[in-house]
């Protein structure tokens, strides 16, 4: 397998001249894309200077050792991307300019999407708060360092991603694109059973309610986790963010599915340390992976070759 750092022409940090990682496979066998969007853990010192935070807090947003937990993806032929900037400095799961006017000094551009519900919930393309509502920075910033992050880590990431994507579509006529995140187990919402008990989902899948993914694929993920005992729910509290809704367009080839694990499933939610149990996801997680590129290659390469 091939890893590849790639650096950014014009860093936002020194730390942050490589954005992201690309771990690609010996062999492109499988048209699977896989992305870790919110697992970045390089932390500029500039960035810890403005905030009124420390490490420990802006981490509760980070999606910790959700690339490891899909580390076997190359193995099996299909690339893994890696945003290495934490999802606190700037998040690759919205639009480029979702950005909140009351964190600026100056006034921002005219094409600035200020009104989104992810804006006013401070989780914008750079957040003002962390998952539990803290505010991240101690002052407010210039629109200009705002712009900096997106030139310099959103657009080479997605750069990167749609390139995989295309890629995949054109030897294998059909790219399925895994966006792999964690949610805290303490905010997912409870969902009741048949048995009348409440329990909170293991899984959330995502695929914007039937818009980004074809149903065969949610349903097999959904089959085989319930096989293993988790409770699965699909799009509550989660049905997928910019990335889902922007790769996902099954009309063209292109499908995407977001899942969210509970992060109990696989790590101490205190510190961020790996539990024992995480080695036996991340094997789980592998056949996963297996079973989508013996569904999604063959019957899709069957039915772009008629």
């Amino acid at each position: 397998m091939d890893e590849e750092r790639a650096a950014s022409p014009t860093p936002a940090d020194p730390e942050l001249h490589v954005p992201f990682e690309l771990v690609e496979p010996a062999e492109l066998s499988s048209p699977l894309v896989f992305s870790s969007p919110h697992s970045g853990d390089i932390y500029p010192a500039s960035f810890l200077a403005s905030s009124r935070l420390d490490i420990a807090n802006l981490r509760r947003s980070e999606d910790a050792h959700v690339h490891e937990l899909f580390a076997l993806a190359p193995a099996i032929g299909a690339p893994l991307l890696k945003a290495l900037f934490p999802r606190a400095f700037l998040d690759v799961n919205r639009e480029p300019y979702e950005l909140d006017p009351r964190m600026f000094e100056d006034a921002l551009p005219e094409f600035a999407n200020t009104r989104s519900l992810r804006v006013a919930a401070g989780l914008g393309t750079i957040p003002r708060v962390v998952a539990d509502a803290r505010e991240i920075y101690s002052g407010r910033l210039r629109v200009a360092e705002a712009l900096h992050r997106i030139e310099s880590l959103h657009k080479p990431y997605h750069a990167a991603l749609r390139g995989l994507m295309e890629r995949a579509r054109r030897k294998f006529g059909v790219a399925l694109l895994v966006d792999c995140h964690s949610m805290p187990s303490s905010v997912a919402k409870e969902s009741a059973t048949g048995r009348g008990d409440k329990r909170k989902p293991d899984f959330v899948l995502g695929d914007r309610f039937g818009a980004s993914c074809s149903g065969d694929v949610v349903e097999a993920i959904e089959a085989r986790l319930r096989q293993w005992g988790y409770h699965v729910q699909r799009n509550r509290p989660y049905a997928g963010g910019y990335i889902t809704e922007h790769y996902g367009r099954p009309g063209a080839g292109w499908h995407a599915v977001q899942i969210e694990i509970s992060r109990n499933l696989y790590m101490n939610e205190a510190d961020l340390r790996r539990s024992v149990d995480f080695d036996l996801l991340a094997s789980r997680l592998g056949e996963i992976v297996r079973l989508l590129t013996q569904i999604v290659g063959p019957r899709e390469q069957r039915a772009a070759a008629e």
